[in-house]
């Protein structure tokens, strides 16, 4: 248990603040600094048994990163009543720590002292529904109420397949829906306080008016919540509050006699959700949802929700900007330039396409299929392909000016400094082109085969082969160290500093001094990664061979989050403004907010996304082995 002091141990807490608190479960004064990191600033809600506060996170000084701290005041006078209450809200805490939703707030620590614990949770800027309703002048819109009844049954159908065992959350209502600034829903108040009230049975837990009537028999499995997030959506929609009617008497408050402007439609999916038999209910949340869906595809509401919505939640209406068809699979990396978009596709082509509609420029054919990014240099085109070969064309008119050959297959892309070309092959050559020329400089003899693409930064070239070597060359091809890791060294290597960052199949991140080639620190990923990391900031992100988004801290190499698609990753990350694009091989792509891991939306395609994203002027463009090029509002 963790015991880390709180500041000011002398009258930190406010006996006088007018809530009725009991003697023993007084607030935080404002400035208390908890465990020399949080610094509490105002009470944002009170609870039963504790006050829920708005406080700063001290550990990013340069910045104001909000947290919300949510405090649980044990009184029980029994120790081991105590201690278990303790260790019980210490699993609960670290079984949230495990859910990863869009809809659900990241929790960053928890700690206990005395008779507090502390939940450390992500702050949300935005209001409660209950707020939202109360401040609102008439009756909110079906549009929006279905927006959010949509995105609640995403997060219930999200908690109740939990694994190993569902989560039924037990009191969903208005106060316990924050609406952010974005207009989308939150989930908060997991109720890990509550559950630990002594003589009362769990399952009992619920507030009355919103609560089924199995509920109060102590009986709380999925339906319940259905039932409870019907009677939120009654109340969203009629501004008419359960807890002052008699119980379980919706049926006697018809929504579109209070609300006539409702649909028909949508009324009868908010009462088949509060039948008071749970048989007669949806049978699930994702049925509900695909209710709502249902509802607002045929009321014509949909079209205005699928920017509002997650693309995972209403993918079927999610339209690209444009997209184009190729003739094999695209397993490689577009480059922008000049209004133009290029990239290489399995059909031997290198394509030329308009990056604001999609429409074809031109295509210039090989004699093997393209992984290579495409480089563009002074209005030319630089590409390897199987064939062997590094191609030369005119970024105008595809027209070829040079090749230069190897004697492997060429999957590593390539890089231009000080009128160098450089980039590795299968021949198990790095090799170094005159960029005007065309002629070999230098080639760097490895000990396997060279896929991944090279870094030029410090003076020096950084590359890794498919025997797990990692180099260090100055630009005469001079080695000046080499570092072993236990399997390849596909991923490509970035820099920050005095560090080089890259991924092996052996599961690990790597950082490594750039002088020496000494590790620095290592990072145990679940499996290899191919995956080329992505910095912003002081994080580092890649993905990995057992499908999860990685996020971890430069500096300490501890992880700071991930997220878990459905299949391997082998698509590199992408930053833009303050989001994270990757593909994954279960065919989706993904935006996630970089700090906190958040799902932004998710696009999928028909089969699996390899290649990396590249985005520009607020637009995402990629490949997918469907044979299809995407271009996607970001």
């Amino acid at each position: 248990m963790d015991t880390r002091n709180i500041t000011s141990p002398i009258g930190p807490y406010n006996s006088s603040s007018g809530s009725g608190d009991q003697p023993g479960r007084q607030q935080l004064m404002t400035g208390v600094t908890l465990v020399n990191r949080y610094n509490v600033q105002d009470v944002i809600g009170i609870g039963g048994m504790g006050s829920v506060y708005r406080a700063r996170d001290m550990h990013f000084p340069n910045v104001v990163k909000l947290v919300a701290v949510k405090e649980m005041i044990n009184m029980a006078p029994d120790p081991l009543v105590r201690q278990t209450i303790v260790q019980n809200f210490e699993r609960e805490a670290n079984l949230l720590a495990t859910l990863n939703h869009p809809s659900i707030p990241r929790i960053y620590d928890y700690f206990s002292h005395d008779d507090r614990s502390y939940l450390v949770l992500e702050f949300i800027h935005g209001k409660d529904l209950e707020t939202v309703i109360n401040d609102s002048n008439g009756f909110l819109t079906e549009d929006q109420v279905i927006n959010w009844g949509i995105q609640l049954c995403d997060v219930l159908e999200y908690l109740h397949g939990h694994k190993p065992d569902p989560i039924i959350f037990r009191d969903m209502k208005p106060s316990n829906v924050m609406i952010n600034n974005n207009g989308d829903v939150i989930l908060v108040d997991f109720g890990i306080a509550k559950t630990f009230q002594t003589g009362i049975k769990g399952t009992m837990i619920g507030t009355e008016g919103y609560s089924p009537p199995e509920q109060y028999r102590g009986d709380a499995t999925p339906l319940a919540d259905v039932y409870s997030l019907g009677a939120a959506l009654h109340h969203a929609i009629t501004r008419r509050d359960p807890r002052l009617e008699p119980p379980f008497t919706f049926a006697e408050r018809p929504i579109r006699r209070i609300n006539p402007n409702v649909s028909v439609e949508f009324e009868t999916v908010v009462n088949t959700a509060l039948q008071y038999n749970p048989t007669e209910r949806f049978p699930s949340a994702a049925v509900m949802k695909e209710s709502l869906l249902g509802v607002a595809r045929k009321t014509g509401t949909l079209a205005k929700l699928t920017s509002a919505l997650p693309a995972a939640i209403v993918a079927s209406g999610v339209k690209p900007l444009w997209d184009f068809k190729c003739e094999d699979e695209i397993r490689g990396t577009p480059t922008l330039s000049q209004g133009s978009l290029f990239i290489g596709c399995y059909d031997n082509n290198i394509y030329s396409l308009n990056a604001a509609d999609g429409k074809f420029q031109w295509k210039y054919p090989t004699d093997g299929g393209i992984v290579s990014r495409p480089l563009v240099y002074e209005n030319n085109v630089f590409f390897c392909s199987e064939d062997q070969r590094l191609h030369v064309i005119g970024a105008r008119n595809g027209k070829l000016l040079w090749t230069y050959y190897t004697e492997g297959k060429i999957y590593s892309s390539p890089r231009i400094s000080d009128g160098h070309i450089f980039f590795g092959s299968e021949d198990q050559d790095l090799h170094a082109v005159n960029v005007n020329s065309g002629r070999a400089v230098w080639k760097f003899s490895t000990d396997g085969p060279v896929h991944s693409t090279p870094l030029v930064a410090n003076e020096m070239i950084y590359f890794g082969t498919e025997n797990g070597s990692f180099y260090g060359l100055d630009f005469r091809g001079g080695l000046k160290w080499r570092f072993q890791a236990k399997r390849a060294m596909t991923s490509s290597p970035i820099n920050r500093g005095g560090a080089i960052y890259a991924a092996s199949l052996d599961g690990t991140l790597y950082a490594l001094d750039a002088k020496s080639g000494w590790a620095i620190w290592k990072f145990r990923l679940g499996k290899g990664s191919i995956s080329s990391p992505a910095l912003a900031e002081d994080l580092i992100f890649l993905g990995a061979a057992d499908g999860i988004i990685y996020c971890v801290d430069g500096r300490t190499s501890k992880e700071v989050w991930r997220y878990k698609t459905d299949n391997q990753i082998s698509s590199s990350p992408t930053i833009y403004k303050d989001s994270v694009y990757i593909g994954s091989v279960d065919g989706s792509m993904y935006c996630l907010e970089y700090r906190t891991g958040r799902l932004r939306w998710r696009f999928e395609t028909k089969s699996a996304i390899t290649g990396s994203p590249v985005v520009f002027d607020d637009i995402v463009y990629f490949g997918s082995t469907d044979h299809h090029v995407y271009a996607l509002f970001a």
